[in-house]
């Protein structure tokens, strides 16, 4: 049925619009006794979700962080620490942005019963329903570290080849029965919002805060090809020119791994050298997240700005450190980097189903700018690692190619 659809209509971008759209008009509507199946559904569904998050965590990062640390020679090191570290300037500069903009540019987009909501329909279920966690996110966040770092250094084949195919079983969740929902849960949200009068103010907001993530992620493309001109002694302006064929090719597809080739020849356009550009671009379309960190803190932010929120930098300053490596872990499939965030975004921020249904809609509403962002920075840290290892990986060429292939497959 799906295949016989026009393309656009097949995409998840498509339906979240479409489900923004309708929930906010048929909610003006429909009676109560109409909207009570999508808040029952967006009540079971919410608990599944929360249910699955800390196996999720566990089914990702584990295997990623062992992933990272296999083989991993002297280059993939620095070169994982320059891509994470661009990733947490992203989050603690759109902090900083966000914490001054939002005041005045939201002052008048406050939902609190986003937060608390009273005036809601009901689930059918009303409150005896429940599926309890097995064990809290930040117990899956230490357990992912813990085991994680241990099969990097031990490298057990056994329990490795279990979480592997442990990791194959959560991304088959995600896929198949996570994102497909992800529409339907919008809309029982949008039409909820939409029913208890709140739907202008969020609308609103929406749109505000979209424009200012876009922005951001220009001014973080600029900053990062000024840093990487400045180390790599080439004119920044030129190297982001040469590199923008990526950029559109990512906002077309939503696809970190479908650009590969494509960022790879802007590298080498660029002058870096063909083993720095192999090396470098496929293992940063999996670990460089710049582009997503910044949409992801911006409509966190957002979201608790306006549901009247604790937003200070104490709690921002772990929920990034930790998003940062979370999201090393999200699948290439689209939604499934916020569907990985949700662990932080629940367990640091303390964000309940509706407030995590809205940054559905705002991250995917935006997907593709996040993604081109990530693989344009791409292209700056190949000119930065280029530059230090002067075109040469040397003896650790094999090993550095072998840990970005690893990597590749298990997150595509």
């Amino acid at each position: 049925m799906m295949h016989s659809l026009p393309r656009f209509m097949r995409t998840l971008l498509f339906w979240v619009i479409a489900a923004i759209i309708a929930g906010s008009l048929l909610g003006l509507v429909l009676p109560q006794w109409a909207i009570v199946p999508f808040a029952t559904f967006n009540d079971v569904f919410g608990k599944f979700l929360s249910f699955c998050v800390p196996l999720i965590i566990v089914g990702l990062v584990a295997p990623a962080l062992a992933d990272l640390g296999a083989g991993a020679g002297r280059w993939l090191l620095i070169t994982v620490g320059i891509a994470y570290g661009s990733t947490l300037f992203a989050g603690f500069a759109t902090y900083a942005v966000c914490y001054e903009v939002f005041p005045w540019l939201l002052a008048n987009e406050q939902v609190k019963e986003l937060g608390e909501p009273t005036n809601a329909v009901a689930s059918l279920l009303g409150d005896q329903f429940d599926i309890p966690q097995m064990f809290s996110v930040m117990s899956a966040l230490v357990v992912s570290f813990v085991l994680g770092i241990a099969m990097a250094a031990l490298n057990p084949r056994t329990i490795r080849k279990a979480f592997d195919e442990f990791r194959d079983i959560v991304m088959v969740l995600i896929k198949r029965a996570i994102v497909p929902c992800l529409p339907l849960y919008i809309f029982g949200t949008f039409l909820n919002m939409s029913y208890t009068g709140e739907i202008a103010s969020v609308i609103t907001a929406m749109l505000k805060v979209i424009v200012v993530s876009i922005v951001l992620t220009v001014a973080l493309l600029l900053i990062q090809y000024v840093l990487a001109g400045v180390v790599a002694g080439v004119n920044p302006v030129k190297a982001l020119g040469r590199t923008m064929r990526a950029y559109f090719t990512a906002l077309g597809t939503s696809s970190s791994a479908a650009t590969i080739p494509v960022t790879y020849e802007c590298a080498l356009a660029n002058g870096v050298s063909r083993d720095i550009a192999g090396f470098t671009v496929p293992l940063c379309a999996t670990i460089h997240l710049a582009g997503s960190m910044t949409k992801i803190t911006a409509f966190s932010m957002a979201v608790l700005f306006m549901t009247g929120g604790n937003y200070t930098l104490g709690s921002y300053a772990l929920f990034i450190i930790m998003l940062g490596i979370t999201m090393v872990a999200a699948p290439g499939v689209p939604g499934g980097a916020i569907t990985a965030a949700q662990g932080v975004l629940a367990g640091l921020l303390g964000f309940n189903d509706p407030m995590y249904s809205l940054m559905v809609a705002l991250y995917i509403a935006i997907d593709s700018v996040g993604t081109a962002t990530n693989v344009t920075g791409d292209g700056a840290i190949a000119l930065v690692v280029n530059r230090f290892a002067h075109g040469s990986l040397g003896k650790e060429k094999a090993h550095s190619y072998e840990a970005a292939d690893d990597i590749l497959s298990a997150t595509d």
